[in-house]
């Protein structure tokens, strides 16, 4: 059977410009075109924008042919998340009180690093309003689908991008993370997501959500993601708190497992609920690291659920976001949103930081932890894709997206890298994915562990069938 160029990975599409089997023109045409298919099923994008990408196609085709491919990217068709900058196109955010006709003549950090090597801006995909929950649906945009079965979410926030990447609509996708918002659609959609420790990629502007917020790479395997990490990363002044660029993380993928102490906690200490076939899969890629020559150990962070906590962080953050809306505006926002907001703003500058401590704690925990194991497993999410356009599962009991993502958010507090990993399916054929969890400014470490299981075969799930 013929590949399609709407399967290839960044890295094989790179290696067929430079063998000259096709050129950038050929693969973004087959992106748009895909891109084009599958927005009716999925409404994964905000905007398709064809003429700019095929300009830079063919730019890009003219450097190849020359031998003067410009970055590690050349090329190479990526989109981008709704709220994260990009010079000529509005940056909508979901929201009916953006306006769009002002000047977009700035990227955000992450954008300007893949312009300078070269990647072909496809299109812009959707987010919920502002990226505030776990799912992707918005006043402005509507309701994004799942890959996988249209009738369940795609999750979120970053939605767009994970149904982007499933299908094959550019090889590679920018997304935020605040909460699990690279991590929860990523899992949902069967593809890789990785949040990198906070401040590994400049952030400008400054999110609202402050220091839980992280941009992270979101593609088909883990050696894309590291690959587009070392280019996203690259410095940028106008984030005070950037660490500076990604370390040898590439150069280090294949350095395996065999010798690292892993911790294994399937329910963090019997605090959540997890759906048997989610178990199941998680169980058996902890075996395949065990496999490999990992030392596992099955045990817990102490991690009392931080929620409320997370919660005044995030919903003081919402309200600081919409503090200059007046009542009109204020009127078209979605509900939830417009209800977290009304809450945060009634928290006290007190109750914000006893959340900080709270936040501070649950660091010192973590990086304790740390010292004795040098990764932490979990389930991704404790269930698969649930039903589109709903913040919470019917029936589950839970009021907030918080409920269902207990696996996620913690990490964000503690600025860890974590990502994500595709290890099997549930009885309907949706994806289920396993989180591995590093200390502080191990990236390189988290996507060394992800690209082994991608290596040995645990990381291979099957496509979105029809849609794909």
């Amino acid at each position: 059977m013929t590949t399609r160029l709407t399967d290839l990975t960044a890295r094989q599409l790179l290696a067929g410009y430079a063998q000259g089997d096709f050129s950038p023109v050929d693969a973004t045409r087959a992106a748009l075109d895909r891109a084009e298919s599958v927005q009716p099923l999925v409404n994964a994008f905000v905007r398709i924008d064809a003429e700019p990408a095929l300009a830079e196609a063919a730019a890009s085709a003219e450097r190849w042919r020359r031998g003067e491919p410009r970055g590690l990217l050349d090329g190479v068709p990526v989109t981008v998340k709704d709220l994260i900058l990009q010079r000529g196109v509005p940056t909508l955010r979901g929201s009916w009180t953006v306006r769009a006709d002002r000047a977009w003549d700035e990227d955000a950090p992450s954008v300007a690093r893949l312009r300078e090597h070269g990647a072909v801006f496809l299109a812009r995909t959707t987010t919920p309003e502002f990226g505030w929950k776990g799912v992707t649906d918005s006043p402005r945009h509507g309701v994004t689908r799942n890959p996988y079965d249209p009738s369940r979410t795609a999750g979120g926030s970053s939605g767009g991008s994970a149904a982007a990447v499933a299908l094959g609509a550019g090889a590679l996708s920018v997304g935020t993370d605040g909460g699990g918002s690279v991590r929860i659609p990523a899992s949902f959609c069967g593809i890789f997501g990785l949040k990198p420790t906070y401040g590994r990629v400049a952030l400008y502007p400054s999110s609202p959500f402050g220091s839980l917020s992280h941009v992270g790479p979101m593609a088909r395997d883990a050696a894309d993601a590291a690959l587009m990490l070392d280019v996203m990363s690259g410095e940028d002044w106008r984030d005070w708190s950037h660490l500076g660029p990604a370390q040898e993380v590439r150069q280090r993928l294949g350095e395996g497992v065999k010798g690292l102490r892993i911790a294994y906690s399937p329910t963090l200490g019997g605090q959540v609920a997890v759906r048997p076939a989610v178990a199941s899969a998680v169980r058996r890629a902890v075996g395949a690291l065990a496999d490999l020559g990992a030392y596992v150990e099955e045990t817990d962070p102490d991690l009392t659920e931080p929620v409320e906590a997370f919660h005044t962080l995030w919903f003081t953050g919402a309200a600081r976001l919409v503090e200059p809306l007046g009542p009109r505006q204020r009127e078209q926002l979605d509900p939830g949103l417009r209800e977290i907001c009304g809450i945060g703003a009634r928290r006290s500058a007190l109750e914000y930081l006893a959340a900080v401590d709270v936040r501070a704690e649950l660091g010192r925990r973590m990086a304790r932890f740390h010292t004795t194991y040098d990764l932490l497993v979990t389930p991704t999410l404790p269930l698969t894709a649930f039903e589109a356009g709903v913040e919470v599962p019917a029936g589950s009991g839970h009021r907030r997206w918080t409920g269902w993502t207990p696996f996620t958010y913690p990490f964000n507090m503690t600025q860890q890298p974590a990502a994500t990993v595709p290890c099997g399916t549930d009885p309907d054929g949706l994806p289920i994915g396993v989180q591995l969890v590093g200390p502080r400014y191990a990236d390189g470490l988290v996507l060394r562990v992800a690209h082994a299981l991608y290596e040995a075969g645990a990381a291979r799930i099957p496509g979105p069938g029809a849609l794909g």
